[in-house]
């Protein structure tokens, strides 16, 4: 195993669209969501552990979540879970991540990812980073891990790669990112046949990356550089707190990968998802009959088709005559909502938190 290989696992989510099995003290990424007996983040740090060596696997997560990481993941050391102080998205996110490797390793390379995605051909995914990471071990290129696509999905964001610029090994120069298009405009993409999509799975060498914060976002590339001797010591949170108090609140996408033009895609079919939703859930599972997912061992279904019901396996519930829902429950929340209608969660979440306050988030 290539001791210069790290990895970067984002887990500081909330989770809302998974709302009410996912709540504040225990977001999503922290729940056995498929009924597998592991949490989402157990799986993805198995799954790097036999890519990078388990001491060059960081956890980037908010600072209330670190026992949660400590309970889960026990094989790894405190020093490599990294808490931010609040929330300002993946670019600052990536930055902190970038700084601490970089007072270990200024030569890492790194992959980074989402805590809680779901990749079912797991071998593969494994071939596939090790492509990207001996290829950018050797070029100042950046790389993003596209996914063939099955559907015009508009939730997810599109890269569109040059077929006139193959690289190697499916590598190719990106054209274009477009974010969560238009039903219209995903059903062009999709019959162009040279649009993927965007993972959110990134792979670059460190110098190559802090090369283009600097370039790209040098307003939050000079919050980190000027603590940077902070970092490892006694006085790191509170220069954590400095930096994400005044920081830009900012995707990596937005902030540097559709601005760079040293950007590659490598196209993976990895039997993906990013679980954002209970639809997605839907999509990956398996599936009754009447074409219902049940996630629980006390459910009894009549008249019942094209539904998800996931409750805890203590509690018996019978549905009868539901059609296209989402049924759900955790602790004092019960939720029943039309599957077509799950981007209102958000929104409900929202009003529960304004109408009834924190207790059932």
């Amino acid at each position: 195993m290539n001791q210069n290989n790290y990895c970067v696992i984002m887990a500081g989510g909330m989770g809302t669209r998974f709302w009410p099995l996912s709540r504040i003290n225990r977001p999503k990424q922290f729940i056995d969501i498929l009924g597998t007996g592991k949490t989402l983040i157990q799986q993805t740090f198995e799954r790097f552990a036999q890519i990078c060596p388990i001491e060059n696997i960081y956890i980037v997560t908010n600072e209330q979540y670190k026992d949660l990481v400590k309970t889960q993941l026990p094989t790894i050391d405190e020093s490599q879970i990294v808490c931010e102080p609040m929330r300002r998205n993946t670019a600052p996110c990536i930055a902190y991540a970038n700084y601490k490797i970089y007072k270990r390793n200024p030569n890492a390379n790194i992959v980074v990812a989402p805590s809680d995605h779901v990749i079912l051909k797991e071998e593969e995914f494994i071939r596939v980073v090790n492509v990207a990471l001996a290829y950018t071990e050797q070029h100042s290129d950046m790389m993003t891990i596209g996914i063939h696509p099955t559907r015009p999905d508009t939730g997810y964001g599109y890269i569109q790669f040059d077929e006139e610029q193959k690289i190697e090994n499916s590598i190719y120069r990106v054209r274009t990112f477009t974010e969560k298009p238009i039903l219209e405009m995903a059903q062009q993409f999709l019959a162009s046949g040279d649009f993927v999509w965007n993972a959110g799975i990134f792979v670059w060498k460190l110098p190559t990356i802090m090369e283009a914060f600097k370039q790209h976002l040098p307003e939050i590339d000079v919050l980190f550089n000027a603590e940077i001797n902070n970092f490892d010591t006694p006085e790191e949170t509170a220069a954590a707190k400095r930096i994400y108090e005044v920081c830009k609140n900012i995707s990596i996408d937005y902030g540097v990968m559709e601005k760079a033009k040293n950007v590659c895609v490598i196209s993976a079919d990895l039997g993906w998802s990013d679980l954002g939703t209970w639809g997605s859930l839907f999509a990956i599972s398996e599936k009754d009959a009447n074409q219902n997912v049940t996630i629980g061992q006390n459910i009894m279904l009549y008249n019942t088709s094209n539904c998800i019901v996931n409750v805890a396996d203590d509690k018996l519930i019978v549905v009868e005559g539901l059609e296209d829902c989402i049924v759900t429950e955790n602790e004092d929340v019960l939720l029943i909502c039309k599957k077509q209608e799950e981007q209102q969660i958000r929104q409900i979440v929202m009003d529960v938190q304004e109408q009834k306050g924190e207790k059932y988030i």
